[in-house]
């Protein structure tokens, strides 16, 4: 053979895995340990083959064949015994690992032609690679095999993934390994749920972390029960009312049951805190569904808010008013962001009121069916006088109107004046949620939802049947929050509670922590 022939294989490059057959990718041409095959490269005179013995040039000298199976055979026992003490883990999680192209292009290969000795000629003689070939077939009589056929071999029913010119995975580096080693983290996914009762909605969220302070929804679920109805005439929470949230929280209790949840969340709002009746209704809801709900007061309710909406406050806001237009109350915060002296937007709350008054209460009150102009200025002036009995909303008096403050709101009224506004021939969220509306377009909303009959309300996808009543209250509560924060801009959010009882359930467990254990608590799928 021509020097540059035999400089370039002694270098590692010629023929490889696509000139060879691919079922036998590991253990030919690629891995090494096979013998020269009928049509092969070695036999044609067109390439190289990677049968023992073979080092730098053609294995030819003279002319004359000669056996190197003694050669071979000393060389392929060293070979074991070096493999034996590199394997340091188990014998399950190295055999599954292929070797390395080096140890492939050096495994029982001479790395020169000895002088004197030549190569013999494939299919002229019985050769001892041959041999060796039967001796891989024979693996499951206990005969020793090199570590190519070990890496050719199927692993349970799985297809050697050479031949499929996929690279192999890494072995688990831990010194637990083999089949009873831990999963990946990736394998189970934390799963976290978080479901709001509220005066007029029963929401459900199901997600898993992803990336610091963000996760992804997996499951999610929303009706509209009106549990609240009537409450603020009885006190009391009436027996159809309470029927509708027990199914609705029924298909919760399924959907929760589906999945592996680690920890959860179950809140109730206004409707269950000023209900007469509403720690009766609890003990029914954990005796029909085992769901175990908490009623948490304003001021948590007013900071979970806050905290679903954290990715909507951009770094050129320095001060933000953020309401929750509930059914039956409205929580508003005041939230000072201009030092960023912590991630967490709730820490930034410099003051807070919840109105006993949502679009519930206040629909029953001046009634939602047919609203006037003068019904609409009655019900904001009720409202405006709420919020001036608040005594701490001045405190960002010096900043109100400014460019770097804005009001952000999260509620149905929000949500549906951002469809109407776009036009939207039916909801979506991923258009609604984060989008601005000026001072203009909120004014233009209100005054063309004011022109509608309640029919036409009803007819508008972003409405619809459920909302239809509802709707000018909840604008009336916006337009009182205008008058004391007048501001050029406003935010819609189509999150609240729930995003926030998952925010603050990941932070706690260090679900973003970076380097945390994946396995910790892993078996633990606790409800709380």
């Amino acid at each position: 053979m021509k020097d540059a022939e035999a400089d370039a294989f002694a270098s590692g490059s010629g023929p490889s895995g696509p000139e060879t057959d691919p079922s036998r990718a590991v253990s030919g041409g690629v891995g090494g340990g096979g013998s020269p095959r009928k049509g092969s490269a070695a036999e044609s005179g067109t390439g190289h083959s990677a049968s023992p013995g073979e080092g730098g040039g053609d294995g030819r000298q003279n002319g004359a064949p000669v056996h190197d199976g003694s050669l071979d055979h000393h060389k392929e026992k060293r070979g074991r015994k070096r493999r034996r003490r590199r394997r340091g883990a188990s014998r399950a999680a190295h055999a599954a690992t292929p070797p390395s192209g080096a140890e492939q292009a050096a495994g029982p290969q001479v790395t020169g032609p000895a002088h004197g000795v030549a190569q013999p000629k494939a299919g002229k003689t019985d050769e001892p690679p041959v041999r060796r070939k039967r001796r891989r077939r024979g693996r499951k009589t206990g005969q020793p095999v090199s570590m190519a056929a070990h890496a050719s071999a199927p692993q349970s029913g799985i297809a050697p993934q050479a031949s499929l010119g996929l690279q192999a995975p890494a072995p688990n580096p831990g010194p637990s390994s083999g089949p009873a080693s831990r999963p990946p983290a990736s394998a189970t996914p934390d799963f976290y749920a978080a479901l709001d009762l509220g005066t007029n909605n029963c929401r459900l969220l199901v997600a898993v972390p992803t990336r610091p302070g963000q996760f992804r929804v997996v499951d999610a679920f929303s009706r509209i029960v009106r549990l609240g109805e009537g409450l603020s005439r009885t006190g009391e929470l009436n027996p159809l009312a309470m029927d509708r949230a027990v199914d609705a929280l029924r298909v919760c209790r399924d959907k929760l049951r589906s999945k592996p949840v680690r920890r959860t969340r179950l809140i109730a709002t206004e409707a269950c805190r000023s209900a007469a009746n509403g720690p009766q209704f609890l003990e029914r809801v954990r005796t029909e569904t085992d769901l175990d709900l908490e009623i948490v007061d304003r001021e948590t309710e007013a900071r979970l808010a806050v905290s679903g909406c954290s990715s909507l406050v951009g770094r050129e806001t320095d001060s933000v008013v953020l309401f929750d237009i509930g059914g039956g109350s409205s929580e508003i915060a005041l939230v000072d962001v201009k030092d960023r002296r912590s991630r967490r937007l709730a820490d930034h709350i410099v003051a807070w009121t919840s109105l006993k008054i949502g679009v519930v209460t206040l629909s029953e009150k001046f009634g939602g069916h047919h609203v006037t102009g003068q019904i609409f200025s009655d019900m904001t002036d009720y409202a405006t006088d709420m919020l001036l009995a608040f005594k701490d909303r001045d405190r960002l008096a010096d900043r109100v109107g400014n460019d770097g403050f804005h009001l952000l709101g999260t509620s149905g009224t929000v949500t549906t004046l951002a469809g109407i506004h776009l036009d939207l021939p039916r909801y979506d969220r991923r258009r609604v949620d984060g989008l601005w509306m000026s001072s203009d377009e909120v004014d233009a909303m209100n005054a063309r939802l004011l022109s509608w009959s309640f029919e036409e309300r009803v007819a508008n996808p972003c409405i619809g049947a459920d909302r239809a009543d509802l709707v000018l209250a909840g604008c009336a509560i916006l337009e009182a929050i205008r008058r004391v924060w007048p501001s050029k801009r406003l935010r819609v959010a189509d999150r609240g509670l729930r995003e926030g009882l998952l925010t603050e359930m990941m932070a706690s467990d260090g679900a973003w922590r970076r380097g945390a254990n994946p396995y910790r608590n892993r078996s633990r799928w606790s409800r709380r």
